[in-house]
């Protein structure tokens, strides 16, 4: 009986500046708040994952160290790291055919056509989440919520 294939294939960008193991850790997270990784779900293997992007197998198997840490996956012995939990609170909102989702391709279709590159959009887009996302009223003041200022990814 063989093994169903897994359902992400990790892209590794080794110009970006961003650790290989928090690359693979990222597209993991981003996989689970859009719904293509679903709980029961199982990773690439790290042979898999070697074979695809020619990276130490060391370091696939911390980027699984670190999702098991943070409870979202589970290394189960012979079988392979399995999906626990997903995360994002509106699977529906992200899911192809969205209408969230499609009049973000929209806005971002009109952006490219506008003469903007990937980056200035990354940058826009970027500028209005933090400005959307960390402030909150508390009592008549503005604050700065940075509880998660560490956890953006993009």
């Amino acid at each position: 009986m063989a093994a169903e294939p897994a359902a992400v294939e990790f892209r590794i960008d080794r110009r970006s500046g961003v650790a290989t193991y928090l690359q693979i850790v990222q597209q993991t997270k981003q996989a689970l708040r859009l719904g293509v990784l679903e709980p029961g779900d199982r990773l690439p293997t790290a042979r898999e994952v070697v074979e695809a992007t020619a990276i130490n197998p060391n370091t696939v198997l911390k980027a699984y160290r670190e999702l098991e840490r943070e409870g979202l996956v589970e290394a189960r012995r012979g079988l392979g790291t399995f999906v626990r939990r997903t995360l994002g609170g509106a699977p529906d909102a992200t899911a192809a055919g969205a209408p969230l989702r499609t009049e973000l391709a929209d806005w971002a279709r009109r952006a490219r056509a506008a003469g903007l590159e990937r980056d200035d959009v990354g940058a826009l887009f970027t500028a209005v989440l933090d400005s959307t996302y960390s402030t909150y009223s508390t009592n008549g003041a503005d604050t700065v919520d940075r509880s998660h200022k560490g956890d953006q990814e993009r």
